[in-house]
């Protein structure tokens, strides 16, 4: 594509709501946040580069969100509610935080309860005292759920009997009504506490529809940030294709996760003696070594073999790559295995111009949401480790058309990676085969009934037929 025709195609895509009608990409309502269009792949690469560049066939399936006849007779009453009112306190970071929130707007429908805007409380890791309306566009998260559910700015009264309540794990509807029901036509508020992943899973078809409107409708950030990270977005892709990964390298993750930094001894020590100081904070099956965690799949990728997985998998040593997340705990050190790969690297703090970020600086949900922009838009992105936001970008990029998203399997792959004896091309053969079905193909929630549908929208909130919907 030449200059000048980028320079009108961008012209024409601002937006992150503008309809779409580029390669592997259903139609939507203006109210969806939208990427830019992926690449056309040159002809000058290899066969290798040119899988790799590949988009996954999205087999069909595009957004269906039609609520059944009941849901929206329902709705005529449920999204006029002045009596009672659901108040939630959400945490974590940002992508936590948009989980927390699709939960709560379920939470109301179910409760038939107007949703006071969802409190952001302050971030206790990263000091983020922003609110709601810092990160998220309000009035478009109220207009765009304004058949679903009533949502309102304040409560309408003073309570002065104000008690957080706390739900069980994997709590359903039907719990959910007999437990709150009744305090709630008494008392006219409930505040919830503590929701993250505590809603079912396996929730009726509408309450499933549901849960993807709030996170690939509802849920656009606040102009600034979306300002600033469309203005990123354009200058890695006015480029030409780009890889996007997030590397999960910060410190607390190494703390968490009880593995070993990859950067020798020294760092590694700092790591074991904050873990031992605080050794709450590991996350799970605490009796395995830090190899039997490796093993296991259960650490993030180091910059190293982030480089090895995309050299095997065909990526073009020249291909641009943009690094979302936190500052990795060993600073440039810790990407030198990464850029002595692939040297054209970019982060929202190269790409950004003179205090551009400024506003944002020590805004960690403001920070990630510029990330999840830049992102969205790339035509191939690669977690280096799970998490909410691998969950939340592998399930936005199927929705939005089934953009390549390459999940590692680390317990398929490391055990070739530590064998001297393969050579870089049988390990090339190796990882691709490996990865060939988990590069952004059509997955199926039905499969695993504990996965969220806002990770895996197939089949509640996407479908196949010749017709759009919203």
């Amino acid at each position: 594509m030449s200059s000048s025709s980028q320079s009108r195609l961008l012209l024409s895509l601002l937006s992150p709501v503008a309809s779409s009608t580029h390669q592997n990409s259903p139609k939507f309502s203006t109210s969806a946040m939208m990427p830019l269009p992926v690449h056309t792949v040159a002809s000058n690469l290899s066969d290798e580069e040119t899988e790799f560049w590949k988009q996954p066939d999205g087999e069909g399936y595009r957004p269906c969100l039609d609520f059944s006849l009941e849901y929206r007779k329902e709705s005529a009453k449920i999204s006029k509610e002045k009596r009672r009112f659901l108040m939630v306190m959400v945490s974590g970071g940002l992508n936590q935080q948009r989980n927390q929130i699709a939960d709560a707007v379920v939470i109301a429908r179910i409760l038939k309860a107007a949703l006071v805007v969802p409190v952001l409380k302050v971030n206790l890791i990263w000091k983020d005292d922003s609110k709601f309306s810092d990160i998220f566009d309000v009035e478009h998260f109220k207009n765009t759920l304004r058949a679903d559910v009533r949502v309102v700015s304040s409560l309408p009264f003073k309570h002065f009997k104000l008690k957080e309540t706390k739900i069980p794990h994997d709590a359903s509807p039907h719990w959910i009504r007999a437990r709150f029901g009744t305090q709630l036509n008494q008392e006219g508020l409930l505040i919830l506490n503590g929701l993250d992943s505590k809603l079912s899973k396996n929730l009726p078809f509408d309450l499933q529809k549901l849960k993807c409107k709030v996170a690939f409708h509802a849920l656009i950030f606040a102009a600034p940030i979306q300002e600033l990270g469309n203005q990123l977005t354009r200058r890695m892709w006015i480029e030409g294709p780009y890889i996007a990964i997030h590397l999960r390298l910060e410190k607390d993750v190494w703390v968490r996760s009880g593995c070993q930094t990859g950067l020798g001894s020294d760092y590694d020590t700092i790591v074991a003696k904050f873990r031992n100081l605080q050794p709450e904070y590991l996350t799970g099956r605490i009796n395995m070594s830090h190899i039997q965690r490796r093993r296991a799949g259960l650490c993030p990728l180091n910059a190293l073999e982030i480089a090895r997985l995309l050299k095997a998998l065909g990526a073009p040593k020249q291909a641009r790559i943009y690094t979302a997340g936190g500052e990795p705990f060993g600073g440039k050190k810790a990407l030198q295995s990464l850029i002595a790969e692939f040297p054209n690297i970019a982060t929202k703090y190269t790409l950004a111009r003179e205090r551009e970020l400024s506003p944002f600086i020590n805004k960690s949900s403001a920070m990630a949401a510029i990330d999840y922009i830049v992102s969205l838009s790339s035509d191939v992105f690669v977690p280096s480790h799970g998490g909410n936001m691998g969950r939340a970008m592998q399930g936005h990029r199927a929705y939005v058309g089934h953009r390549k998203y390459i999940k590692p399997n680390k317990r398929a792959m490391l055990d070739y990676f530590d064998d001297a004896s393969i050579s870089e091309i049988e390990l090339g053969i190796i990882v691709r085969k490996v990865h060939r079905r988990s590069q952004g193909q059509p997955e199926p929630r039905t499969k695993r009934k504990d996965l969220d549908v806002v990770a895996y929208p197939v089949p509640e909130c996407m479908c196949k037929r010749n017709t759009d919907s919203v």
